[in-house]
């Protein structure tokens, strides 16, 4: 698969010339919030290889995770500074499709970060991007089940609780459907009582939580497409005084934190800060004409209190 146009290949050995690099190249990162844990360790990873690549960075994020014009318009903005390639996390799949489009119109190599934007919108759209990365959030989801029936048991009856991402985002349907579809598999008697929409955020999924547990009073487990959510899911569990198993996703700060302190009980560490390295090594490969994978998928690790102190698995040195 050729990821480059035949225009888009001349301006790369124009860039680099002959004889190597030729100048310093410019690329664009958008971000989401990076008040997020997750999303600020993944412009840790974006800055960290930007230097060791001698890259002029330009990186702009929104204020909150539903911030969609706001994240058009910087998108577009950014263009304007005329990048040899565009990193984008999409808020969802269609907020960015006019920006994607011009810079497909301008030769602009795109980079799908964190797997938010949809196939399938993308070949309607007629949208090309260079390449997909993220880690294997349908697997990230399965992986939270697994634990979850490692400690509650194979015979595991009890009742669920799941908190979705935003609505209509991609990457939190993938980990939602990865955790459900794995859940009756290894524990087809475990009932899953609400899939609810979280919006990323940590008061709603406190909210969600909260009004659940008056329900569901024998709630037994608590699964978050996110970490922030996943420590709003703590908080009401400890406030109503009850003993629910909650996993997270991302393995964030605030999240390890928690788990150090015994309040949540794991979480699905994405590695933000491997993703958003790899991603600029990446594209640094796609702008001097190299071939790269079309998606890239970064290993994720589950990360609970005691795989935290023994301190034995290599992954553990990019959680950030």
């Amino acid at each position: 698969m050729r990821l480059l146009t035949a225009s888009t290949a001349v301006l790369a050995a124009l860039a680099w010339g002959t004889l190597g690099f030729a100048q310093q190249l410019t690329i664009a990162a958008l971000m989401k919030t990076i008040a997020n844990p997750f999303w600020g360790a993944m412009e840790a990873g974006i800055r960290d290889a930007a230097q060791k690549g001698n890259v002029n960075l330009i990186l702009q994020a929104v204020a909150s995770e539903t911030d969609v014009e706001p994240q058009l318009n910087a998108c577009l903005n950014l263009l304007q500074r005329k990048p040899q390639a565009l990193v984008v996390a999409a808020i969802n799949s269609v907020n960015l499709l006019p920006c994607l489009k011009q810079a497909n119109q301008q030769n602009i190599p795109i980079v799908d970060l964190d797997g938010n934007l949809d196939p399938a919108v993308l070949q309607r759209e007629g949208v090309k991007i260079a390449f997909s990365i993220s880690s294997d959030n349908r697997r990230a989801g399965a992986s939270a089940a697994e634990y979850v029936v490692s400690k509650l048991g194979q015979g595991f009856s009890g009742k669920v609780l799941v908190i979705e991402g935003l609505a209509g985002n991609v990457t939190g349907a993938a980990r939602r459907d990865g955790f459900t579809e794995r859940l009756k598999q290894i524990a087809p008697n475990a009932q899953i009582v609400a899939t609810l929409p979280g919006d990323w955020d940590r008061l709603k999924a406190a909210n969600i939580t909260n009004d659940t547990l008056q329900r569901h009073p024998d709630l037994a487990a608590i699964y978050c497409a996110n970490d922030t959510m996943a420590l709003g899911a703590v908080e009401a569990v400890f406030a109503a005084g009850k003993k629910v198993l909650v996993v997270g996703t991302d393995g964030n700060s605030d999240a390890v934190k928690s788990i150090r302190a015994g309040r949540l009980n794991a979480s699905v560490a994405q590695l933000p800060f491997l993703v958003g390295s790899r991603a600029i090594e990446n594209v640094l490969k796609v702008i001097k004409g190299e071939q790269v994978d079309p998606k890239i998928i970064v290993p994720t690790l589950v990360i609970d209190k005691a795989i935290l102190e023994a301190n034995r698995d290599p992954l553990l040195q990019y959680l950030r």
